[in-house]
């Protein structure tokens, strides 16, 4: 299987996903990516499914047009969150899990550290 994701350039140069001036903090397009209840219900479908599925594989499982699946996967894959793998002629979608908990570690981190806590204030 041959990796499709041109668009994790950022990301093998080692640059840091972070907005605001605040390392850690993702890119709003990042978020955006998980605002929208189909991606999220696509997502989730992915991690039930346990292996990387075509886009008609995961379309059956939606109300929804196949080329309407297919561009959420491709806001899903673009962002990071899904990896593309060609295989002939299809297109196989899979989880990116270590790259998604590294991203809300960070975030947390990131929250954490800028964030009075109630602890500290009282």
């Amino acid at each position: 299987m041959a990796q499709i994701n041109k668009h994790l350039k950022k990301e093998q140069k080692g640059e840091d996903r972070g907005c605001c001036g605040i390392p850690g903090i993702p890119e709003p397009r990042f978020l955006k990516a998980f605002s929208d209840s189909t991606r999220l219900r696509i997502l989730a479908h992915l991690v039930e499914a346990k292996e990387p599925q075509m886009v008609s594989e995961i379309a059956k499982n939606f109300p929804i047009d196949v080329s309407v699946v297919s561009r959420h996967l491709a806001i899903l894959r673009d962002e990071g969150i899904l990896l593309a793998e060609k295989q002939g002629k299809e297109v196989y979608y899979s989880v990116r899990y270590e790259f998604l908990s590294s991203i809300f570690r960070g975030f947390a981190s990131a929250i954490e550290s800028c964030c009075p806590s109630k602890e500290k204030s009282e």
